[in-house]
C-alpha cells in the first residue's frame, strides 16, 4: 500500500510540473526507464520503484533551484559546470539556497539508504529484469520522439515547467552535452551571402566607451517607478535606449561580454557557451575590437575582477584588446582590498575613467574602452551602499516596493547613476574637442528579481527574465543625434553593431550583414535561432573567421 501511495504521489508531482500530455507521457516513460535500470541492480520491483521516485524528486528539486537562480532548467550539460567552479560560487553567494540543497540531499540519501535496507521485496529473475529494461527503453524513445525530440525540448528550456522531462530528454540528446574536441556551433548547411560594406557617415572617429553594468536592469520593466537621476542614466536625453535581450540570468557575465564583443550569440555554442573564455581563445578572428583597431583605434579593457579571474587576460587579448587592466593592476590611491569589500562603482569607475583620461590626454588616436563593473552583483541582502548615503533613494524604492533587497538594489543603482553623472561632466570638461560615444548596458538580471515577481504577483514570463537595459549617449558631438529615442528590444549580439552605427563609423561586410539581420529577426525568438543567423554562422566558419577545429553541425 505504501509503495502505491509513493508512486501515485511521484506521478502526481511529475504530472503537475510537466503541463502538457505529451510531456507527461514522456516523463512517465522516462521514470519507468529509470526504475527498470535500477531493477537490474536491486532485483526487486519495490526498491527499484521507490529509488526511481526519489531520483525523480531530486531531479525536479535541483532543476527548480537552478531555474530560480539561472532562468534555465537543469540539463545533463550542467553537470560539467559543477566541476567548473559554479558550486563554490553558489555556496558563497547564495548560502540559504546552498543550505537548503544540502539538507534536501542528506534527506534523500537517508531515504535511499532506508529503502535499500528495509524495503526489499520479492526478487525477479534476470531475464524478466532485462526484458523490463528493453521494453522501458523502447517506450521512452517512442515517447521522446512523439514529444518532438531534441528541438522541442531545447526550445522550452527557459520555461518554468517540464523540469523532469527536460532533464531526461537532455540525456537522450547527446549532442547537447557531448564534447566535440573543438567548439560546438549551431549553424545551417548553406552560407548567407555577405552584404556590401557600408561607408562612414563622416570623417569623425569618436572615442567609444562601453560599460557593462553588473546585474543592472530597468525597474520600469516591472512597472516600478524611477527618479530623475536614475531615469537620465537609463534613458539619456540625447541617446538611444531600450530593453536589451540577454541570454543569461543570475550570473555568467562573460557570456554577455562575449556576445557584445564578437557579435555572436553565446547560446549558439550550446554546451560550450559557459566555457567560451577558455575554449575560445584564438578561435574568433572578427570582433568589435578587431574592427575598431583596423580603423586606427587603440583598444583597452578595464575590469573590476582580478587578473586571474577565469581566463580573461588571454581571451580578451585574443579578440583584439591590446591593453588590459584588472583591479589588482590599478595604481594607488586605488586599493583593491578596500574596493572588494563593496565593489563600489564610485571607486572602480573613478579609477577606470581616470586611467582612460590619462591615456587620451595628448594622444589624438581614437580609443575604445571596455569597462566591466561588479557593484550590483547579488546577493542583495547585504548592504553595500555606505550608511548615510542614498538614503532618500532607498526610501523611494521602498515606497514603490516594500522589499529590503530591492531597496538595496536601487540604492546601488542610484550610486552608479550619480557616479556616471559626475564622470560624464569630467569628460566633457577635460576633453571638449574629443567626440565620444558611450554605451551602457546590463549583462543580466540578479536573482533578486524573483522577489519582485513574487511581491507584484507577476505571471511567469520566460522573456522578461532575460531583459536588462541599454543606453547609448554621446558627448561633444560624438554622433549626429540630439534627441532621446526608444527602440524595441535589442539582442545583445547586435549591441556592438548598433554602437558602430550610432558613431557613424563604416561597417565592413561582416558588420553590414549583421546589421541586416536586425531587420529580419522575430522579437519572439532569440537572434541566434533565425534561419538567416544560422546561415550567417556558416558563412563565418567558411571564411575562417570562427575556428571550430573538429566542428560538427548541431541541428537547430
Amino acid at each position: 500500500m505504501m509503495l502505491i501511495l509513493v508512486l501515485l504521489a511521484t506521478l502526481g508531482v511529475v504530472a503537475l510540473t510537466e503541463r502538457t500530455v505529451d510531456r507527461i507521457v514522456f516523463a512517465i516513460a522516462a521514470l519507468s526507464c529509470i526504475a527498470a535500470g535500477l531493477l537490474l541492480i536491486v532485483a526487486d520491483l519495490e526498491r527499484a520503484m521507490l529509488l526511481a521516485a526519489l531520483l525523480a524528486a531530486a531531479i525536479v528539486g535541483a532543476s527548480k533551484i537552478k531555474y530560480h537562480h539561472s532562468g534555465i532548467k537543469l540539463t545533463v550539460a550542467d553537470l560539467r559546470l559543477a566541476f567548473a567552479g559554479t558550486v563554490p560560487f553558489l555556496v558563497t553567494q547564495y548560502r540559504r539556497a546552498a543550505l537548503t540543497v544540502l539538507a534536501a540531499s542528506i534527506a534523500l540519501v537517508l531515504a535511499a539508504f532506508a529503502t535499500i535496507v528495509y524495503a526489499s521485496g520479492s526478487p525477479l529473475s534476470l531475464g524478466v529484469r532485462v526484458l523490463a529494461v528493453a521494453v522501458a527503453f523502447v517506450c521512452c524513445l517512442l515517447a521522446y520522439a512523439a514529444s518532438g525530440g531534441a528541438g522541442s525540448f531545447r526550445r522550452t528550456v527557459v520555461q518554468p515547467w517540464g523540469f523532469f522531462s527536460t532533464f531526461m530528454a537532455s540525456l537522450i540528446d547527446t549532442p547537447s552535452w557531448r564534447r566535440s574536441g573543438g567548439l560546438s556551433l549551431t549553424m545551417a548547411k548553406d552560407p548567407l551571402p555577405l552584404m556590401t560594406a557600408i561607408p562612414a557617415r563622416g570623417a569623425a572617429t569618436p572615442d567609444i566607451i562601453v560599460i557593462q553594468h553588473e546585474s543592472i536592469f530597468d525597474p520600469r520593466l516591472f512597472g516600478l517607478a524611477v527618479e530623475p537621476n536614475v531615469e537620465a542614466f537609463l534613458s539619456p536625453a540625447d541617446g538611444l535606449w531600450g530593453s536589451l535581450g540577454v541570454e543569461i540570468y543570475g550570473g555568467g557575465s562573460w557570456q554577455s561580454e562575449f556576445s557584445v564583443l564578437t557579435g555572436l550569440s553565446s547560446a549558439a555554442f550550446g554546451p560550450d557557451a559557459y566555457f567560451l573564455f577558455s575554449r575560445g581563445v584564438g578561435r574568433f578572428h572578427h570582433s568589435l575590437p578587431h574592427a575598431l583597431a583596423a580603423l586606427g583605434y587603440k583598444t583597452m579593457l578595464m575590469s573590476s575582477c582580478r587578473r586571474n579571474f577565469l581566463n580573461y587576460d588571454a581571451f580578451y587579448g585574443s579578440i583584439g584588446i591590446d591593453e588590459r587592466m584588472f583591479s589588482d593592476d590599478f595604481p594607488p590611491p586605488f586599493d583593491v582590498d578596500r574596493f572588494e569589500q563593496t565593489s563600489s562603482d564610485a571607486l572602480f569607475l573613478e579609477a577606470a575613467l581616470g586611467a582612460f583620461a590619462q591615456r587620451i590626454a595628448g594622444d589624438p588616436a581614437p580609443r575604445f574602452l571596455y569597462a566591466l563593473t561588479s557593484f550590483n552583483h547579488g546577493p542583495h541582502d547585504r548592504r553595500m551602499v555606505r550608511s548615510g548615503q542614498f538614503e532618500a533613494e532607498r526610501a523611494f524604492a521602498a515606497e514603490s516596493l516594500p522589499d529590503d533587497q530591492y531597496a538595496e538594489y536601487y540604492a546601488r543603482l542610484a550610486e552608479t547613476a550619480a557616479t556616471w553623472k559626475r564622470l560624464r561632466s569630467m569628460l566633457v570638461r577635460r576633453f571638449p574637442d574629443r567626440p565620444m560615444l558611450i554605451v551602457h548596458y546590463g549583462d543580466h538580471q540578479p536573482v533578486m528579481t524573483r522577489r519582485i515577481e513574487g511581491q507584484l504577483r507577476l505571471p511567469a514570463d520566460e522573456r522578461r527574465q532575460f531583459r536588462t537595459f541599454y543606453a547609448i549617449e554621446t558627448l561633444n558631438g560624438g554622433a549626429d543625434r540630439s534627441v532621446s529615442r526608444r527602440r524595441a528590444v535589442l539582442d545583445i549580439a547586435f549591441l556592438g553593431t548598433t554602437a558602430l552605427q550610432e558613431a557613424g563609423l563604416p561597417l565592413d561586410r561582416i558588420f553590414a550583414t549583421r546589421a541586416s539581420l536586425m531587420d529580419h529577426r522575430d522579437d519572439a525568438s532569440p537572434a541566434s535561432s533565425s534561419d538567416r543567423s544560422l546561415r550567417f554562422h556558416r558563412t563565418l566558419v567558411d571564411l575562417g573567421l570562427i575556428d571550430l577545429a573538429r566542428a560538427r553541425v548541431a541541428e537547430p
